[in-house]
């Protein structure tokens, strides 16, 4: 009888797992880092671990890094179409879709990814850059920023006449508009291909946040890179296809968000904190790495002034809603 008993146990916690299994939802979730990049390391895979820790694995992921489900610039609509579930999309890429969200590409406003991490999550809670992303068929989780972009080049690049008909790598065309007011070129060439383009002759400098320049290994094509400057921004927003988003069981959705305040933080931090030990290994490694003075600074800043009223016109064709961004922005970063 005990035996009978042991063995009618065993089938009723395995019908009970089966039952578990049977309702676990896995996620497809794609983005474009490699997973040794800091933004996936610190970012992605930590809020996939975290997420299905949360919810006891009732849901889990299926991870395709590197562009391995869609291009960068196509993330989006791999989402929307359904391709993917969720999805670690750089804004930047969809500039046309979500130009609001373009922001952050303006010069001179967060001074490290935290400042800039915690201004975006706000402006994601509500207001037109949720709104322009729910538009798409997706739902913002969370958000996070690059670094401040500085300068990489051959020489050192300070006042705007240094800048003068160089052709500078950017990011966006917010961030073209910034190479322009500096009297540069901005040249949108994606992060893989600026190590060779840089060795061919292709570009005079780049802009590039500290934190992911190793991932590259740009250090080793340039003699110079600053560390004060801020030319601009870089955001990712970690995106769910917003029908099977709503489908999930509201304790699932919420430990998602939850989990990705808490990592967009994380990540943001990890950034911030990694670039003192990038700075002192390229610098023994015979990179000059520069402040830039107080002179040099106040003119960048005179020259780039013209770049966020320029966005407005351009990007945000002159609307009442970009003026309303813009100013959201300012008053938190303090740009």
């Amino acid at each position: 009888m005990k035996l009978v008993k042991t063995l009618a146990s065993m089938a009723a916690c395995a019908m009970a797992l089966s039952a578990g299994l049977a309702q676990a939802q896995q996620l497809r979730l794609g983005d474009f880092q490699s997973t040794t990049h800091i933004v996936s390391k610190e970012g992605t895979t930590r809020w996939i671990a975290a997420v299905e820790e949360a919810t006891g694995g009732a849901v889990t992921f299926q991870h395709f890094p590197s562009e391995q489900a869609a291009r960068a610039a196509a993330l989006l609509d791999a989402v929307e179409s359904g391709i993917l579930d969720v999805a670690l999309v750089g804004t930047i890429y969809h500039g046309e879709t979500l130009p609001m969200n373009s922001v952050v590409g303006l010069p001179g406003f967060y001074g490290s990814a935290v400042e800039g991490t915690e201004a975006i999550q706000e402006m994601l809670a509500e207001g037109p850059l949720r709104d322009e992303i729910l538009a798409t068929g997706v739902v913002p989780l969370f958000g996070f920023v690059l670094p401040p972009y500085q300068v990489l080049a051959q020489k050192r690049l300070g006042m705007p006449e240094d800048w003068a008909n160089l052709n500078i790598r950017t990011s966006g065309s917010t961030q073209a508009m910034t190479a322009r007011s500096l009297g540069g070129v901005g040249v949108s060439i994606p992060g893989p291909e600026v190590y060779t383009a840089v060795e061919r002759g292709r570009l005079d400098g780049i802009l590039f946040p500290l934190a992911s320049v190793a991932a590259y290994n740009l250090q080793e094509v340039v003699t110079h890179i600053s560390e004060n400057g801020s030319f601009g921004g870089y955001s990712f927003v970690m995106v769910a296809r917003k029908d099977m988003f709503e489908a999930l069981p509201e304790e699932v959705q919420q430990a998602m968000i939850e989990q990705g305040n808490e990592t967009a933080i994380h990540v943001a931090r990890a950034q911030d904190e990694s670039i003192a030990g990038f700075l002192a290994d390229w610098a023994a490694q015979g990179v000059e790495i520069y402040s830039l003075s107080d002179e040099e600074l106040a003119a960048l800043t005179e020259a780039m002034t013209e770049v966020a009223e320029d966005w407005v016109n351009r990007i945000g064709r002159g609307s009442d809603t970009a003026r309303a961004v813009l100013a959201r922005y300012r008053e938190l970063t303090g740009g």
